[in-house]
Formats: structure tokens, C-alpha cells, sequence
């Protein structure tokens, strides 16, 4: 059985880990929660991605959370995010009192439809929160230019696109605030959950410093500047993290790698409806290798006979989900969204895969279009 997921995300890293247990469990100060290893991390990620400001927080979902309380939202803003999407692009608009209006996506890049995105933006808009998607990033500099032309925040979620870049700039380097996750799964996945925010604004950077740790500025203990947050990150998973950093290259390009075999075998079936993800504006960082299927149940089946594992994200687009039904009006929608909500089929594209299960998989997926 070839999985979707890796069968032992850290198998060589199981002795570092231990390491780092006894370390921190031995050391005087037995400090487990925003320490020197923290401010380590920050300041390797800052160094690797220019950012002014990076701030470690306790997930990605917490990042996206602190980084829409600071751009300011609150009862009667609203947000225009991506209707195919992970559910944290609205949730956190929501727990935060926020409107959330969706926008539908592109038919083949999976994003969010700058077009439609802009044309959803009012006199109430407060924020837009472009998402990259699997292997492609969002046009960025087409909404940096919308959020200075129409005075509002931009939030850029690059939670699965760690490593990837446009036109020179790092992923979660466009917006005026920027996360990423390290959920363990993710291409810089850590041993749990995880997260960072960027931003060059040191304003900003304050606010989110103090909203990770309960409204505190870090210095003074128990004096709260504002309502906050526990968002705080390990000492254990910082370690961890600055422990795999230096591997971080090499497994985007074996990802890569894998990726361009891919899609080079999949190029002759687009007219028999296998589409795979478009070269452009993918950063080279393959969080997922998604493709798009018109016959999507029946080629799982075929991969699944030959024990090949693969995954669906977001088969219900969010504005159709029931938790976020107020935001959708009767005759609303998101034709693009419920599109590749319904033909979306990821295949295996981790690291450590070897190239011949990289071909069998291939070989599978071509000889049933065959």
C-alpha cells in the first residue's frame, strides 16, 4: 500500500526528538512555551523570508485568527475570502463578529477569482484573504494593487505554500499580514500543530505578539495591553522545527521533482478529462499534488484496487457548509467552487516516496485513462 499521507511522518527523526525532551526537562529553567528556541525559529524564518516580523503561535488556524483581529475586524466588516478553501479563511472572520463574503475561484488554479473578488468589495469591506491552494499561488501582486486601490487589509493565507515563491517574494510576504502552518502534514510540517505570522508593519507585530499570550507584551507578566488569546508556541516543537530547517530545501525540490514527472505523464489525457495542476503561478512548493478528474470516483477505485491512496479536500464548497449558511443569500453561487469540489483528487506527493512507487502510481493513474 502506497498511503496519501506518509506512514511515519518523522521515522529519522524519532532520537532528536527524544533529545530535545530530556534537554528541555533536565535544563534549569524547564521553560516549554515561547523561550529561546522560539525566538530562534522567529528569527531563522525571518532571516530565510525577509519578513520584518514573525511571530510563532500555537497553530495555524491561531496565526490566521491573530492576524484578522489585528487587521482590525469586528461586528459589521466584512471579508472576502475564497469559497474553496480550508474552513479557517471564515471561521476566523466569524468568531471575530465578521461578515464573511465568498468569492469563487478559478476553474483550474483552484483560487480565488480576483475579478469576483473585487466586485464583492463595498464601503464595508474591511479585509480580502487571497488563500494559496495545494501547489498554486494566488496573483498577489494583483491584490496588493486591489487592497492599496480600495484602502482595505490584505491578509494573505499561505498555510500549505511554506517555501514557495513569486516574482522573488516569499509566500506570506505580499499581504499586510501573512501565516503558514506547521501542521504536521504540511511541507514544513512539525510534530503537531503550529503556525507564524509575517507582517513589516511593527504595529502590527505588536498586536499579534500580544494576542498570542493573552493581551501580554512578554515583559510584564499578568499585565494584559488587550483581550488576547493562548496561542502560545512550544519550546519543543521550535526545537524540532530548527532541527529540520536545514532539510527544508531538499524536500521542496524532491517534491518538485515528483511533481514535473507528474505532470509530464499527464499531459496527453487533458482531452479525456485529466487535468493537472497548471505550471505557473506554483511557487515549486507541492504541498499536494491535486488533480482535476472528470470521472473522479471511478479513478479513486481504479488507485485504490492497486493500493495506491489518495484524498479529497473540500468536497462541499464553504458557503454551501452548514456552519456558514447565514453568509450565503438564497440564489447565491459559486459555480468554479462547486466545480472542483467535485473533481479534485489528490495522489501521494511526499518527500520520502521512491521513484518507483512514483512511477507505479503514474503508470496507474495513465493506464486507466488509457
Amino acid at each position: 500500500m502506497i498511503p496519501f499521507f506518509p506512514p511515519d511522518l518523522f521515522e529519522t527523526d524519532r532520537e532528536v526528538m527524544l533529545k530535545i525532551l530530556y534537554e528541555l526537562g533536565t535544563s534549569p529553567e524547564q521553560r516549554f512555551i515561547l523561550g529561546e528556541s522560539t525566538a530562534m525559529l522567529e528569527q531563522e524564518i525571518a532571516d530565510l523570508t525577509g519578513a520584518r516580523h514573525v511571530i510563532a503561535c500555537g497553530s495555524g488556524t491561531g496565526a490566521l485568527t491573530l492576524a484578522v483581529h489585528a487587521a482590525g475586524v469586528g461586528p459589521g466588516d466584512e471579508v472576502v475570502v475564497p469559497a474553496f478553501c480550508c474552513q479557517p479563511v471564515a471561521s476566523t472572520v466569524a468568531n471575530l463578529g465578521g461578515t464573511v463574503v465568498f468569492a469563487d475561484v478559478d476553474p483550474l488554479t483552484m483560487v480565488m477569482d480576483p475579478d469576483h473578488a473585487e466586485s464583492l468589495i463595498t464601503s464595508r469591506t474591511r479585509a480580502i484573504m487571497p488563500a494559496h491552494v495545494f501547489s498554486i499561488m494566488a496573483d498577489m501582486p494583483r491584490y496588493r494593487r486591489m487592497a492599496e486601490r480600495h484602502g482595505v487589509a490584505l491578509i494573505e493565507d499561505a498555510a500549505v505554500a511554506q517555501g514557495a515563491v513569486l516574482d522573488g517574494r516569499q509566500a506570506g510576504r505580499w499581504g499586510h499580514l501573512g501565516v503558514v502552518s506547521f501542521f504536521q502534514v504540511k511541507a514544513f510540517g512539525t510534530a503537531g500543530e503550529g503556525g507564524m505570522v509575517f507582517t513589516d508593519d511593527p504595529d502590527l507585530a505588536t498586536i499579534v505578539r500580544q494576542l498570542r499570550n493573552h493581551g501580554q507584551d512578554g515583559k510584564h507578566r499578568f499585565l494584559h495591553h488587550r483581550i488576547g488569546y493562548n496561542s502560545r508556541f512550544d519550546e519543543v516543537l521550535a526545537r524540532f522545527q530548527l532541527h529540520r530547517l536545514p532539510g527544508f530545501a531538499e524536500r521542496l525540490e524532491r517534491r518538485a521533482r515528483i511533481a514535473d514527472y507528474y505532470s509530464e505523464r499527464f499531459s496527453g489525457f487533458t482531452d479525456r478529462g485529466l487535468v493537472p495542476p497548471p505550471k505557473g503561478r506554483n511557487g515549486r512548493c507541492y504541498y499536494v499534488y491535486s488533480l482535476l478528474v472528470e470521472r473522479r470516483e471511478d479513478l479513486r477505485a481504479y488507485l485504490t484496487e492497486r493500493q495506491i491512496g489518495t484524498h479529497i479536500y473540500y468536497p462541499v464548497p464553504l458557503p454551501l457548509q452548514p456552519a456558514f449558511s447565514a453568509f450565503a443569500a438564497p440564489g447565491d453561487s459559486w459555480p468554479n467552487a462547486s466545480l472542483v469540489s467535485a473533481r479534485n483528487l489528490a495522489i501521494p506527493i511526499w518527500p520520502h516516496l521512491t521513484d518507483e512507487q512514483v512511477e507505479y502510481i503514474a503508470d496507474s493513474v495513465c493506464e486507466f485513462f488509457e
